[in-house]
């Protein structure tokens, strides 16, 4: 662990944290402009990463209908509801950990800018003696510190009502852009729930910690909304006009109907399977030499479990009539 933690800060935490410091002297001594330059800095690096988030998010939230479907229609058959999810997210090339994998190759950046500010915001002496260890030995840095705390009359080492209800409120934002109506009532309320608890926590956590981090939070959602309307528009915020089905929406649909017009001869008991699916020869119109020269049955169509009658017992060779 100890090793690990050595890592930690050689790799994140002195880099971010020289960075920090060294931006502040070059933005007019300004700590909230650095901030706001080292996150639109990494917002940037994590571009490819954020969209491919956001992509897969959008295909997983265009799916959730049919797999409520499929939720309904295999509710008493678990394994056949994971064959049958797999196959929908096979066709649709929708994959659950693309909105996963970005996510968390992301939090270790996040984390360590959290952890950049919370140390460079050193209110009290103790905490600048323990910046130290950080330090790269550069001039500018040792000059710059220590750093003005204040930006546009707010103290970021404090928290602060109006960038708590900024924090809040752009996250509401963003959440909403991703919502979509679902088609069970449950789930819509569970995502309800989910579009005001979040931003009320994180603004309350922001009246807890220092308005640094706060100005982090704003400036990361906005950059968020901005990517977001990039590939979806306003979302949730507007009420779309419905879309026409994709190619791949249309096949999902189209076999779905063909499963349920011919359902398979297994769910039928044994004899009706003749009334579900016709032979070949009726079912395709096909001619008498087509299908094989074969002599209609006398049945008149009817299946075999009702012309089931029984065989006139052979006449033996007594009982054969006599030439004349």
């Amino acid at each position: 662990m100890e090793v690990i933690g050595q890592a930690w800060h050689l790799i994140a935490m002195q880099p971010m944290i020289n960075t920090l410091i060294v931006l502040t002297h070059y933005l007019f001594d300004s700590f909230g402009l650095a901030i706001i330059a080292v996150t639109i800095i990494v917002n940037a690096a994590m571009f490819p990463l954020t969209l491919k988030q956001i992509r897969a998010s959008k295909a997983m939230q265009e799916l959730q209908p049919k797999i409520v479907e499929l939720q309904k229609k295999y509710a008493k058959d678990r394994e056949k509801l994971a064959k049958e999810q797999m196959r929908l997210y096979k066709e649709s090339g929708v994959s659950p950990a693309g909105c996963l994998l970005p996510l968390v190759i992301q939090m270790p950046v996040w984390i360590a800018l959290y952890q950049s500010i919370m140390r460079v915001l050193a209110v009290i002496p103790e905490n600048l003696l323990s910046l130290s260890k950080y330090l790269y030995s550069w001039p500018v840095v040792y000059f710059t510190l220590p750093l003005n705390n204040e930006f546009l009359g707010l103290n970021l080492a404090s928290g602060n009502m109006i960038l708590a209800i900024l924090v809040g409120g752009t996250m509401w934002v963003q959440q909403k852009m991703v919502m979509t109506p679902a088609a069970d009532p449950k789930q819509q309320s569970q995502a309800t729930m989910m579009l005001w608890i979040m931003p009320l926590m994180f603004a309350y956590f922001t009246l807890l910690w220092p308005s640094g981090l706060a100005l982090f939070w704003v400036t990361s959602n906005i950059i968020r909304i901005g990517i977001q309307y990039f590939v979806t528009g306003w979302g949730g915020l507007v009420k779309a006009a419905p879309k026409k089905a994709k190619v791949r929406d249309k096949k999902y649909k189209e076999r779905i109907a063909k499963e349920e017009e011919f359902p398979k001869l297994e769910e039928f008991p044994e004899g009706d399977a003749d009334i579900v699916a016709p032979s070949l020869t009726q079912e395709e119109g096909l001619s008498y030499e087509e299908s094989g020269g074969k002599r209609q049955d006398r049945g008149g169509g009817y299946p075999k479990s009702l012309r089931a009658t029984r065989r006139q017992p052979r006449r033996g060779r007594g009982q054969r009539r006599k030439r004349g």
